[in-house]
């Protein structure tokens, strides 16, 4: 139990902050592509926002060059987070332990296809606390996140030397 304990202080030291110019140029990605995204859902009058989204900002914006961060990490995780939430909701019904069933099965596909995007770990749950029909897959979760991402590859590339992606 000693050595248990122990690993819960932990070892390393904190990262040093980033800049304040990279702070405030992820800011200002995190609001762009969440203003097009809810900007365009309210002009369309058409879902396209999820919560998780804006955990994919921190990702895209404030570190890019991450494998999570990438287009294909975005967009195939966040779908095939959706469809297995949507999946187990209908296979299941919408009981606690299918919940728990899809976010476990949305870790393994992401994991076995390589396209782990961890905010999109949250899109069972989202799907379980909506109980959405099949539509959600195209609106929000494809539509939103591919906008999503054509603002990243946009501003990504405009605001520095980096390149976004680093692969597809």
């Amino acid at each position: 139990m000693t050595a248990f304990l122990s690993r819960l202080r932990g070892g390393g030291t904190l990262p040093p902050a980033p800049p304040a110019r990279a702070i405030a140029l992820s800011g200002l990605g995190g609001f762009l592509a969440i203003a097009v995204v809810a900007g365009l859902a309210e002009g369309l009058s058409q879902a396209l926002l999820l919560g998780s989204f804006g955990a994919s900002c921190v990702l895209v914006f404030g570190f890019p060059e991450v494998p999570f961060s990438q287009p294909r990490n975005v967009v195939f995780g966040h779908v095939l987070s959706s469809f297995t939430g949507l999946a187990c909701l209908a296979l299941f019904g919408p009981h606690w332990w299918a919940a728990a069933v899809a976010v476990a099965l949305a870790i393994m596909g992401m994991m076995a296809l390589r396209c782990v995007h961890p905010p999109a770990g949250s899109n069972p749950v989202i799907v379980f606390l909506a109980t959405p029909g099949w539509a959600f897959l195209l609106t929000p979760t494809l539509a939103g996140a591919l906008l999503l991402v054509t603002v990243a590859l946009a501003y990504n590339n405009l605001r520095g030397p980096g390149r976004y992606p680093a692969y597809w």
